[in-house]
Order: C-alpha cells, then structure tokens, then sequence
C-alpha cells in the first residue's frame, strides 16, 4: 500500500533534481537515474511508516541519499555481472547474421563462380569430369565410380583428384 505523506513527498519534491543529479553521476545514464530515484522514493516512503528508524528521523535527507547510492551502486554491480555473461558484439553479430536469402550482390557473384564452375568441368576429360560429378554432386564413393567406369578404386580418386585440382586452378585464374 502507497503512503501519500504530503511531508514526505515535499522533502522529495524538493531534493528530487539533486538526487537525479547524484544518481546520474554515478550510473552515467540520465534515464537510469529517473528510475533509481523514482523507485528510492518508493522505499523512502515506506521506510518513513509509523515505526521509521532513528536515522530516519534525524536525517531524512541523507537517508534519502543513501538510499539512491545503494541502489546506483547495485544497479552498476549487476550492470558489470550481465555484461561479463553476455557475448560481446551480440547486437552486431545478430544484425550481419545470414538473411533468409542471400543479398543480390552475393547472388550475381554466386551465379558467377557457378559459370565458371561449368566452363571448367566442360574442359574435363569425360572420364575425369563424370568420377568428379558422381563423387562431389552425387555423393558416390570411390569404389562405386570404380565400378560405374570400369576401373580401379585408385584411379577413380585420382579422376577426382585431377578433376578438383583443374577446377580449383580455373576459378582462382578468374578471381
């Protein structure tokens, strides 16, 4: 249940623009401070009940001040613990993460390297450029391309091997 002591509130009233000053010097955040010294209102209220400490009484103006400290000071622990648990660069690393499709710039130099791609493998040997399609597009092993060609296992790998070699060497030239 909220008090609304009009002495109360007065003595706020009166020292809130101070305390915003003092909590904004210590969490560095205009904003911040409005809710630190909104929510030490709160408790200082509540605090000035019908059984408020000697402190209280005494001085209500540093118990008032006190009571932003503490909570500025909890505010920047707390702020210090989630920035060690957080990734840094999360933000950045979410905005530059992968769209559902690619930009267009991505796709004309994909369609690119795609042609040049074909015009390598058109310069293949048939032998050579059909054991690299059955192992790089078809996912057939070694002794499968052997057995398709009619060779054996170990020239199929090295079809495959010669076909990925040309086809490297024709897209680096071209970069």
């Amino acid at each position: 249940m909220v008090r609304r002591d009009s002495k109360i509130l007065g003595l706020f009233m009166a020292h809130r623009a101070s305390l915003l000053n003092y909590a904004s010097g210590i969490v560095g955040d205009h904003a911040r401070a409005e809710d630190l010294v909104q929510e030490a209102y709160l408790r200082f209220d509540s605090a000035a009940g019908p059984d408020a400490g000697a402190t209280l009484v005494q001085e209500p103006v540093g118990y008032l001040y006190r009571i932003v400290r503490n909570l500025a000071v909890d505010g920047r622990r707390q702020q210090a613990r989630e920035a060690r648990v957080m990734i840094t660069g999360a933000d950045t690393q979410a905005e530059q993460a992968a769209a559902d499709h690619p930009s267009p710039e991505s796709q004309v130099a994909a369609k690119a390297e795609l042609r040049a791609l074909q015009a390598a493998m058109a310069e293949l040997p048939e032998r050579t450029r059909v054991a690299l399609e059955m192992h790089r597009f078809g996912g057939h092993k070694l002794k499968d391309i052997a057995a398709h060609l009619g060779i054996s296992i170990g020239l199929a790998h090295k079809l495959v091997v010669d076909g990925l070699e040309h086809c490297r060497a024709r897209l680096h030239r071209q970069k």
